[in-house]
């Protein structure tokens, strides 16, 4: 029987049309789409069969006004970075009720992508489950003195302050205090009428107080604080990796650099060369691979992740940053040479692993994960 799928994404983003070309590349039939903005409001009818893809619900305005606005109130703009708590409860609800829905067969398991959108929580499920991670703060942070204190007690004078559930780097700060005391913020936030703005310029805060309302504005949501690990670098550039997972095996990879502690793309990264990281690597590269999938591990119900790499100064071992639900959105990037996804794009790769996956895939209800105690 033809294998049906449904995506729920956002209609005309680049994340759906590129599964769907992917599926007729297949010789599948069209995948139908599920808006997000219509699960949100509970006005929606699923086909009837077949599977369900997750897709992010990011970079759709309507649905963002939707999930952060009434929190925000009057001062709501598309920009704000604050309101990720409220975000992220809106969405999981949405999840949590389309899995319980009878004879839904969801491509992906809900309760594992809460725990990737909630840092503090992947953090210590991987670091429970023994995968390298950055060192973090733990607990909860009230605000700027709270941190200051806090880092002091823990002797961490280089750390990145990361919004608990937010993506893409927004609101994402490298903070580093000198000898004296001296604070300097590297962050993509524009302090702006005493709000929180989110920008495609990675700016620098020297005085405190920008800093303590930064922090002050973001810690209401959550915050995760680890240590900045120095990384590897090509070309004078610090870079890392994000790596996918499919089905277990580590199918695609990216080499990120930039000038700046954040590498994402957007915010002025750059490709890298795989084929320098692996010689550089040598035969530490298929451990740095490894890491990735040891992560990927820790979420059994995530047929793909997106891991963030960290590889420590001279590619010779790595630290996991993030484990990324909808990792995956990397336009013209092909398989490792080699490996199951060789000539296939992120999507082809999931589709042809869906053979694999399907026997041992039930409803996402059927998943449940173990973190450690905290």
């Amino acid at each position: 029987m033809t294998m049906r799928l449904t995506v729920l994404g956002n209609p005309g983003h680049r994340r759906v049309t590129l599964f769907a070309a992917a599926a007729r590349a297949a010789g599948l039939p069209e995948p139908a789409v599920l808006p997000w903005l219509d699960v949100l409001r509970g006005r929606y009818r699923l086909p009837e069969g077949g599977l369900l893809r997750i897709e992010s619900p990011g970079e759709e305005p309507e649905v963002d006004a939707l999930l952060r606005g009434p929190a925000l109130g009057p001062g709501y703009a598309p920009t704000r970075v604050e309101g990720t708590a409220v975000w992220y409860a809106g969405v999981m609800a949405a999840l949590r009720g389309l899995a319980a829905r009878p004879g839904v067969r969801l491509l992906g398991d809900p309760e594992e992508i809460a725990v990737m959108f909630d840092k503090r929580r992947a953090h210590a499920l991987l670091a429970g489950a023994g995968v390298p991670v950055p060192r973090a703060l733990g607990g909860e942070v009230t605000g700027w003195e709270h941190l200051r204190e806090r880092l002091a007690e823990a002797g961490l004078h280089r750390v990145f302050v990361k919004p608990a559930h937010g993506s893409s780097a927004s609101g994402v700060m490298a903070l580093e205090f000198g000898p004296r005391g001296q604070v300097q913020a590297t962050t993509s936030v524009e302090l702006a009428g005493g709000r929180l703005h989110n920008s495609l310029r990675v700016r620098r805060y020297r005085e405190e107080r920008e800093v303590a309302a930064i922090v002050d504005g973001l810690a209401p949501d959550g915050l995760h604080v680890e240590q900045w690990v120095p990384k590897a670098s090509q070309s004078g550039r610090s870079a890392d990796l994000r790596v996918v997972v499919v089905a277990g095996r580590a199918t695609h990879a990216v080499v990120r650099t930039s000038a700046q502690p954040m590498t994402n793309l957007h915010l002025g990264g750059a490709r890298g060369s795989l084929d320098q990281v692996r010689e550089a690597a040598g035969r530490a590269w298929p451990a740095l691979l490894e890491t990735a999938e040891r992560a990927a591990a820790c979420f059994p119900g995530s047929p793909m992740v997106g891991v963030d790499v960290l590889p420590t100064t001279g590619w010779r071992r790595a630290l996991v940053g993030e484990v990324n639900a909808f990792g995956d959105l990397l336009p013209n990037l092909t398989g490792l040479p080699g490996g199951p996804a060789e000539g296939l794009d992120t999507y082809g790769a999931q589709l042809a692993a869906l053979t694999t996956l399907l026997p041992s895939s039930p409803a996402a209800t059927d998943h449940q994960i173990t973190e450690p105690a905290r």
